[in-house]
């Protein structure tokens, strides 16, 4: 991690009302082209928003696209954890310029103190003609910050006969959503994006990161089971819709284009985004809807300020599930992933394992390291040894997974995730 003492940050221009509750976040920046193969040697130029002209610092990429763990200032974390008059992110604009593509500029991307803020920043080639204007995102303020209109109430069981007829016979985590970036009948732009970067998004448009892990994994498991019972029930294409779902928070969640996420909610969804709540007896995904608890009420729902109370109290996920939706809920798994090889084999790869999803790994991990300079290659023989673990370390701290060496559950689905991304021949 950087030396903060390396930074020549001026405290005249950052938050100066609020120096003496001062706090640090963190913040790496990735860039990829659209198949995720990283930019090397990006520029990136990062100013607070107060003082967009004043650049703090400058920075390149490294082989892998990313420069990781750059301190920038914050407002204190207090802020974040009970509802505040007081802004509790601060805010950054993010400046990205590489030979040969389009210059991207991202402003107001929000950091949370003591956490980490991952932005990731898709590259575009330049177009044919000259050099065009900046690709620009503007981040809107957190949905627990704003004004966002509240959730419509829905039954949580969409009936067949009202949502039209189910075509899925099982729950299937999707590899993409179509997000419809305003209410369903706006003329808004359709993006498609990887179903856990969606969850990631929303989660960290909607919570804060500095939260109790049991609030983060609640309230990921209900926006998790909401949008599979969109996918499942395909809600809106039975409404004529050419979507999955919509941003808008009055029918569905809150999803940001080009906001940054944070690593305690990234991993918590790369732990469990194959979960879902259900009831006894009832196969789609339940729509479990929700509301802040502060400016809003919902009565029968989750709220998410009580959520993080009921956290602090020491109650787990599915506690802080059952007190709001009752206690017939229950964590469900869907047992297939779209758009991976195959799937999770059920129980860690370490050294001393020896069978076929090694073997797949090792090869997929092979493919990945023709990218991503930085992994070792390894021998395909479906032994776990020594230079597969180094190998999969190597992997595991690119991509910001925990360090351990092992194939867990969330490093099987990046490991799959990164090779199909970088594999395929044409870009999405």
């Amino acid at each position: 991690m950087t030396n903060m003492n390396s930074y020549p940050f001026d405290k005249r221009i950052i938050y100066p009302a609020q120096l003496s509750t001062q706090s640090i976040g963190y913040l790496d920046v990735r860039c990829t082209r659209t198949n995720l193969t990283p930019v090397e040697n990006a520029t990136i130029s990062i100013s607070s928003s107060g003082s967009p002209q004043n650049i703090i610092e400058e920075f390149k990429t490294d082989s892998s696209g990313l420069i990781e763990g750059i301190p920038l200032y914050t407002p204190s974390i207090d802020y974040s954890l009970e509802p505040s008059a007081e802004q509790p992110y601060a805010e950054y604009n993010i400046s990205v310029r590489a030979p040969g593509f389009e210059s991207v500029v991202i402003s107001d991307s929000q950091l949370l103190a003591d956490v980490t803020a991952e932005q990731d920043v898709m590259m575009l080639p330049l177009a044919p003609i000259g050099a065009n204007e900046a690709i620009s995102y503007v981040i809107p303020p957190h949905t627990l910050f704003g004004d966002y209109p509240p959730k419509i109430a829905e039954d949580e069981i969409k009936p067949v006969g009202e949502s039209g007829e189910i075509v899925l016979q099982n729950v299937v985590i999707p590899e993409f959503v179509i997000v419809h970036d305003g209410p369903p009948n706006s003329k808004a732009k359709n993006s498609y994006v990887r179903f856990r970067d969606y969850i990631k998004n929303v989660a960290s448009s909607e919570i804060y990161a500095t939260w109790p892990d049991s609030a983060i994994y609640a309230n990921i498991l209900a926006i998790l089971s909401f949008t599979l019972n969109r996918v499942f029930t395909e809600w809106y294409f039975n409404k004529g819709y050419n979507f999955t779902i919509t941003s808008s928070t009055a029918y569905d969640h809150k999803w940001m284009p080009g906001r940054n996420i944070y690593n305690t909610i990234g991993l918590a969804v790369d732990n469990v985004f194959v979960n879902f709540l259900s009831r006894p007896g009832i196969l789609q995904p339940i729509l479990t809807q929700y509301c802040d608890g502060n400016n809003a009420s919902c009565p029968g729902w989750m709220t998410q300020w009580g959520s993080k109370n009921l956290a602090d109290q020491g109650r787990t996920p599915i506690e802080i599930l059952r007190h709001y939706y009752g206690p017939s809920i229950f964590i469900n798994t869907a047992t297939e992933v779209s758009g991976v090889p195959q799937s999770w084999p059920g129980e860690n790869l370490v050294i001393g394992t020896k069978n076929t999803s090694v073997r797949q790994m090792q090869a997929q991990l092979n493919r990945i390291a023709e990218t991503y300079t930085e992994i070792p290659k390894i021998a395909v023989d479906g032994s776990y040894g020594p230079a597969t673990s180094k190998a999969v370390s190597t992997f595991q701290k690119i991509f910001k997974l925990p360090v351990t060496g092992v194939v867990d559950f969330p490093t099987w689905y990046k490991i799959s995730g990164i090779y199909v991304a970088v594999s395929r021949i044409a870009e999405l």
